[in-house]
């Protein structure tokens, strides 16, 4: 059954969306390749919302999902755009914006989560924004 498309500029619903897609798979585990609550990488669970909750498609992958869309400047970032980071010599992350620097992610030590891009660690490892339309 296909997803009827969310409107992205409908942020208060897109916020809504993503903090129950967090309270759905809050403490799965990461797991490379994963696309189940047994475990999930963070661009299975941008692929799995994007697809699921706002029936939109997107990449698979972290490389591919870091090329769509529209590039977005981290001050002017809103819910639902895409955030990459850096964190590793060829290593790449993706997670969704919430509101107020917090983006929800797969982190590959805690699994499902919400964390701050102004905590230093991301900080340092922000690598650039993209917003679908």
């Amino acid at each position: 059954m296909a997803v009827k498309r969310v409107d992205l500029n409908d942020t208060g619903k897109v916020k809504t969306i993503l903090n129950q897609q967090y309270a759905d798979w809050r403490y799965v585990k990461h797991r490379m390749g994963g696309m189940s609550k047994k475990g999930i990488d963070c661009s299975g669970l941008v692929y799995k919302t994007y697809r699921s909750k706002f029936g939109i498609d997107v990449p698979r992958s972290t490389e591919y999902q870091s090329q769509v869309g529209q590039s977005v400047k981290k001050s002017q970032l809103k819910a639902g755009d895409m955030v990459f980071f850096k964190t590793g010599f060829n290593a790449r992350h993706v997670g969704m914006y919430i509101d107020k620097g917090d983006f929800l992610h797969v982190s590959s030590s805690k699994g499902v989560m919400i964390s701050n891009m102004k905590d230093p660690y991301w900080d340092d490892a922000y690598w650039k924004s993209r917003r679908l339309q």
